[in-house]
């Protein structure tokens, strides 16, 4: 494909051909920094991943046990995200000043201390505050990691590498389904809940290893120490300023776009697999399982097409995707077998695009600014996306569950179809110290 011109577009001079595009090429070809890196961030997005996850598969039981409507238990996954948005933003400044790695130990620290607080609450409000100062680490972690593994994997390979670290949140999403699983087995619910929570602490003992064995990417490393010696660092505006400025704007509107979707369909899909079509928790395990298969494989294939084709034709096939299936499966009357198959196309379309975002956001911004641009970006397109848990419980008072989401998740992936459209392509591109 033909890489674009205009603000944010790589220069030709600054593109490494694609040569290998096997999925597998680019591990085989992985020194051992390289290798380290994307394993720390591979077992951070799934912790990431599962932290996250936790909340809706708890909340059909935290509004039985607390009384709470579903627009008001919607708006604890919104408050998370929001809190994200900010967190997310900030990390990628803090990042930009004192590096990649530190800013990804503090950020997971944080938000495992937060999930095991949230195993703690006496009531909703608690809870909903809890959920806050989480979705700041959380937020945080994503901004750092992607930076990260976008510096110190080579442009030939960095879509797929960034990619399939981003299958980790599929894996995540498995841990949490399976600790819901067994938990709500053994346990009763009023306290399974809990224990689901303090589960969600574990991603600290990730910093030990990243500690010992995780290094700063060297083109980031230089470029802060070039900018302290001249006196000239990095401001949290610039992103909005001069050329940059579209790029920041059709950059948030596609992040927007991807996660509005995505966090429509995760936060509810739970509740209307127990509601609407009435399943138990226990029973709509096997359907949600058949949902994280296809979304583990769709962040593989979406990893593969993101060296393959281009991030940008990602991004304009899987769009689509989403917004057929989506409709499919909550708009036509299937039945309860062929809804389960159903669930692994949805999971790869609502899930696999993400899988070129964390390489597309580092490709579009200089090095010194990467971690603002990026972070800002994909976290205001988390704080839009944020509303959407929110809205679809509000509008699910009134015309039911199902057509919610069916609504809402198909206009956000119209809104990054769009995006994605008019942004450039930038597979391939070398990144430099000094941009």
């Amino acid at each position: 494909m033909a890489v674009a011109s205009g603000p944010g577009a790589p220069n030709p001079l600054d593109l490494v051909p694609i040569e290998d595009a096997s999925l597998g090429a680019f591990y085989r070809s992985m020194t051992t920094p390289e290798r380290r890196t994307f394993w720390a961030c591979a077992a951070g997005w799934a912790l990431d991943g599962m932290d996250f996850m936790i909340y809706p598969l708890v909340i059909g039981t935290i509004i039985s046990l607390w009384r709470v409507d579903p627009g008001t238990a919607g708006l604890a996954a919104t408050v998370t995200l929001l809190a994200s948005a900010l967190g997310g933003w900030l990390a990628g400044f803090v990042a930009d000043r004192i590096g990649r790695v530190l800013t990804l130990q503090i950020t997971i620290l944080w938000f495992s201390v937060f999930s095991l607080v949230c195993a703690f609450v006496q009531n909703f409000e608690q809870l909903l505050v809890a959920r806050a100062l989480l979705g700041l680490g959380f937020g945080g972690e994503w901004a750092a990691g992607a930076v990260l593994m976008g510096e110190t994997i080579r442009a030939q390979y960095r879509g797929r590498a960034v990619g399939s670290v981003q299958s980790g949140w599929a894996i995540g999403w498995g841990m949490a389904v399976l600790s819901q699983a067994v938990l709500f087995s053994y346990l009763p619910p009023e306290s399974a809940w809990r224990w689901m929570f303090a589960i969600g602490a574990l991603p600290a003992l990730l910093v030990f290893y990243l500690r010992r064995y995780v290094a700063e990417p060297k083109v980031a490393a230089e470029t802060r120490a070039r900018a302290r010696a001249a006196g000239e660092e990095p401001k949290l505006w610039e992103i909005f300023a001069g050329p940059l400025l579209r790029t920041t704007i059709l950059a948030s509107l596609a992040a927007a776009g991807c996660q509005g979707g995505y966090y429509a369909i995760t936060t509810w899909l739970p509740r209307y697999l127990t509601t609407e079509r009435g399943l138990s928790i226990v029973s709509s395990t096997g359907y949600l399982s058949a949902l994280i298969v296809g979304s583990f494989a769709g962040y593989l294939v979406g990893a593969w097409l993101a060296d393959q084709l281009g991030r940008r034709p990602l991004f304009l096939i899987f769009s689509i995707g989403a917004i057929l299936v989506i409709v499919a499966y909550t708009q036509l009357p299937l039945s309860n077998a062929v809804l389960w198959v159903l669930g692994f196309p949805l999971g790869f379309f609502a899930s696999g695009y993400f899988s070129g975002m964390g390489a597309f956001l580092t490709e579009l911004y200089p090095t010194r600014l990467r971690g603002s641009g990026q972070g800002f970006c994909y976290n205001f397109g988390r704080g839009l996306g944020a509303l959407f848990p929110f809205l679809v419980g509000e509008l699910s008072k009134s015309i039911g569950l199902a057509s919610a989401i069916a609504v809402f998740a198909a206009g956000a992936y119209g809104v990054f179809f769009l995006a994605a459209f008019a942004l450039p392509e930038t597979r391939g591109k070398v990144l430099h110290a000094d941009g």
